[in-house]
């Protein structure tokens, strides 16, 4: 009896070490794949972690690009502001003072005005990349062409005057408006006299 007792337990001993071995067996492969796998996932995130930006904490949309990137908007601003001479608008130099008067139906420039312009000359000289834009005007009495004509033989004169004083010719154009752009717009002398005039304007005003 004790030996079949004895058979029968060892049977049992022995079927249950061959479950064990089986299922060990099974489970073995999955370890591995499941160590590779989680490895891969590391390394893809941290791949992905040092090539990205950290966007963490920044509101949905927002650009991490660097700084550098952006364009500079405002220096084109504080480049054509720089180009102005402060000279040109200080009321304390001849430099502002910027209109020549004639005598009626004249366009020779008398004296008077000799220090202002000598002092435009001087600058223009001093800034040979400064433009100069001659305007000649005159008031509302004759004809149309015969204003424009004259306007013009006024701003021409002005120009003859820079050239002789040794200013490049290329830095000064003219124009005429002839009676199209008064001064002041009444009919009296006063008005005339105002309006008989070369207006200079610099590029870049």
């Amino acid at each position: 009896m004790k030996s079949a007792q004895k058979s029968t337990l060892a049977l049992l001993a022995a079927t249950v070490l061959g479950v064990l071995a089986l299922s060990g067996c099974s489970s073995t492969p999955d370890t591995p794949a499941a160590v590779t796998e989680g490895s891969r996932t590391g390394a893809t995130t941290g791949a992905t972690g040092t090539r990205g930006a950290d966007t963490s904490g920044l509101p949905a949309g927002t650009n991490r690009m660097p700084a550098t990137v952006q364009p500079a908007t405002e220096s084109n601003n504080s480049t054509a502001t720089s180009r102005i001479n402060p000279a040109l608008t200080d009321p304390r130099s001849p430099l502002s003072q910027r209109s020549i008067f004639y005598d009626y139906d004249s366009f020779v420039v008398k004296d008077e005005f000799k220090t202002m312009v000598d002092a435009h000359a001087a600058y223009l000289k001093r800034n040979p990349g400064a433009r100069l834009v001659i305007e000649g005007n005159t008031d509302e009495r004759g004809s149309r062409e015969y204003n424009l004509a004259l306007g013009q033989k006024r701003a021409e004169g002005v120009k003859r005057v820079f050239a002789l004083l040794g200013v490049n010719e290329s830095q000064v154009q003219t124009v005429s408006f002839g009676e199209e752009k008064p001064r002041n717009p009444a009919a009296t002398e006063g008005a005339y006299s105002e309006n008989r005039r070369c207006d200079l304007r610099y590029a870049g005003e």
